[in-house]
Formats: C-alpha cells, structure tokens, sequence
C-alpha cells in the first residue's frame, strides 16, 4: 500500500540528526560538548513545578476548552499585551502544545493551495517545511552579514512579493543566526505588509530571551495588529522546553480558526500545565531572571571561544541563544569544501557537536559563505570553554 503522495514534501528539523549521531559518538565513550540542540539545560523553576504539581493533587487532569482554560488565555493577553504596548483581550488568545503548532495552524488559516509564502532562510526549519507540505510556495528570503551581526535583505524581500504572495513569516531574535531587527528595519517590513496585504506571523519564541534593553515587536506599528498573528511559548522564557505549552495571539477571526484546528488536532493543550501557568505568568517572575543571567554567561563565554579562534569574528548578539559564525576561511585551511564535512570531522576529532546553515532550510543560490549555528543553550560555561578550546585548536591546525 502506498502512503500520500504529499508527505514527499514535508521536511523536519535535520538538527535532530545531529544529536543523534552525537548521541552515537558518545556512546563509544566520548565527552560530547553539545552546541547542535537549542534546548535549555537549566532545570524549569521549582515554583513552576509546585504550580503543576498541585493543578493534578486538585484534579485539573481531564479535557478543558479546546481554546484553552479562559483564566490562562485572559493572563496572556494581559503579559503579552502589557510587554508590546498592544491591548488583547482573552478571545484574541488560543493556547497550544507549544510554539511550533502556530506555524502550521497559521498557515491552514491564512494561506491557499498555490500561495505563495515569505519566510525567512537560514530560518527555523519548520516554516518551509509546513507550507510546503499544505499546499503552498515556499519563497525564501535571507540575510545580509554585518560587523554586528545580521540584517534582514529587505531588497530581496522587495523582488520577491508578487501577486501570489498571501503571508509573511518573521522571526525577529532569529534561529539561527540571533539577528534582532531595528525599529527601522521593522517599519519597512511593515509597509510591505500593508502595501501588499500580507498576514504575518510574527515568531517571537525568543521575545523575553533579550540581555539589555526592551524588546520589540512589528506587531504594535500602525496597521500591524490586525493583519499579525503572534507565536508565544512558554519553553525559552520559563526553561519549559519539553512542557509544551505555548499560545498563538491575533484577530478574533484567526484565532477562532485556531481554536476549531485545536478541536480537531490536539482536542487541548494539558489541563494541568495551563492551569499552572495561570500562576506563573501572574505571578513571580525572579527565577526566569536568574535564567537569562546564566545564559548571558554562557553567550560571553562562547562568543570569547569562538573569536579566540583564528578566521572567525563574531559580535555578541543582543538575543536568542544562537551564534552563527562564518566558517569560510576555516573551510580553507582545512581544505574542507562541504560544511556538513566540517561538521563531521569536528566532532570526530574535538567532540564539540555542532550544526551548520544546512540544517535551517534550503541554501539559497546567492550564497557563497559558509555558517555553522552553536546553541549554548545546553551547556554549561565550564564545558564552553573546554569545548571551544579543543575546537580552536583543531580549526587552527
């Protein structure tokens, strides 16, 4: 029996490959020094697990409203409105088993079979995965390298918007590459959408995951709102990552759609967790400090190791916990031409695991740099330096 023709067109997240053949590496009796997964090591806040603990001794274990329990809906409107500047309500609130459904949940919502759809690459693996699989085009658009990290290439934004074109993907405080969009930046993004009647999903997973000043949203720039839908997670802000709870935020008319999707995916999201999360968000919120503080240790320590490395320069970026150093001088050196191959034989030889730009969509033609993405998400300062001392010293040989 054959299976649906479509499923040739869905992707995955290939960085889960590379934790397995770390995982595989280190069966054999290798100290790995894991930089491939963005997941968070740091232990989820004791308060968080009171919270759950006691939603399941008060019997908050069977199904609730597939929209999600209203208290939970009505504090996220309320934190995330509060942070943005932008005034939801409860019905502008559908909660989910994390972030990630958001994209495709958004897409069912918003986009057509023969879309097309703008989104970022090098991106989050998912999003080209998900309108591809639905029915839509994926039009990719990239980045441009700076001395301080990263731009959006508004220019290739620009030639790529056509008639066809029905929705914009953006990730500002970017996986992979951490880039955060100035006000300016956002404000041209902005005119395109409403120049060209595009919804956008506004991917702010890393939104709390900034080390100085506030962070910004395109969602609250005039004529913005309206057209936006926000993907919210609990798992960076909260070291929740395998919790899975998270909130799509938007018009009451897309989030009904949302909430009808839910019925049909998912029925809700765990009772218990949300019921949990009403305390949290409302609640105290000194121990996701305390996280933050950790990973800005861990970022400085990083971003030292790696410019300590002769051929690579890397600016500390501002947000996210991803750096994306330019490895295309050490691909010289090494005489190494496929960056997959530099990956490889890294681990091999340091057993610093590692993922590259090809693990975050298709490489765009235009592109003649090489990349490799470390998460120091995962991994504490003591094994950073470590890691990243054995790496200089292979990289440099």
């Amino acid at each position: 029996m054959k299976l649906a023709n479509q499923l040739e067109k869905l992707g995955t997240e290939t960085a889960f490959a590379v934790s397995a053949a770390a995982a595989a590496w280190g069966a054999k009796g290798n100290k790995i020094y894991p930089f491939h997964l963005g997941d968070i090591n740091i232990p989820t806040p004791g308060y968080i697990v009171e919270a759950a603990h006691k939603a399941i001794a008060d019997g908050h274990t069977g199904y609730c409203p597939g929209a999600g329990i209203p208290a939970l809906r009505a504090a996220i409107a309320s934190d995330v409105g509060a942070k943005r500047g932008l005034s939801y309500s409860a019905e502008n609130v559908s909660i989910q088993p994390g972030g990630k459904p958001v994209i495709g949940k958004f897409l069912s919502a918003v986009m057509n079979p023969g879309d097309e759809v703008l989104y970022p690459n090098p991106g989050y693996p998912i999003y080209e995965s998900q309108i591809e699989y639905q029915g839509g085009i994926a039009a990719p658009y990239g980045y441009i390298e700076t001395d301080s990290g990263f731009d959006l290439d508004l220019n290739a934004i620009r030639a790529s918007i056509n008639g066809n074109t029905r929705a914009l993907i953006y990730n500002n405080f970017q996986n992979p590459n951490g880039a955060q969009s100035s006000r300016e930046e956002m404000e041209a993004l902005a005119e395109l959408a409403i120049k060209h009647d595009l919804w956008v999903l506004s991917d702010e997973a890393y939104f709390e995951i900034q080390y100085s000043g506030k962070p910004d949203t395109i969602v609250n720039l005039p004529g913005m709102q309206e057209r936006s839908i926000i993907l919210y997670t609990c798992s960076k802000r909260f070291a929740m990552t395998g919790w899975r709870v998270g909130a799509a935020i938007g018009p009451k008319k897309a989030i009904e759609v949302f909430n009808k999707l839910n019925t049909n995916i998912e029925s809700c999201t765990t009772h218990f967790i949300q019921q949990a999360m009403v305390h949290v968000i409302e609640g105290d919120t000194s121990e996701p400090d305390s996280i933050l503080d950790e990973l800005r240790r861990r970022r400085d320590a990083a971003v030292n190791g790696l410019n300590a490395i002769t051929g690579l320069s890397i600016a500390a970026p501002n947000s996210t916990f991803y750096l994306f150093p330019n490895v295309s001088e050490i691909m010289v050196r090494k005489g190494i031409g496929d960056v997959n191959q530099l990956m490889e034989e890294a681990l091999i030889n340091t057993n610093v695991s590692f993922c590259t730009r090809k693990h975050f969509g298709r490489p765009l033609e235009s592109e003649k740099n090489h990349y490799v993405r470390f998460a120091y998400s995962g991994i504490d300062v003591d094994n950073i330096n470590e890691g990243l001392a054995k790496l200089k010293s292979y990289f440099e040989s």
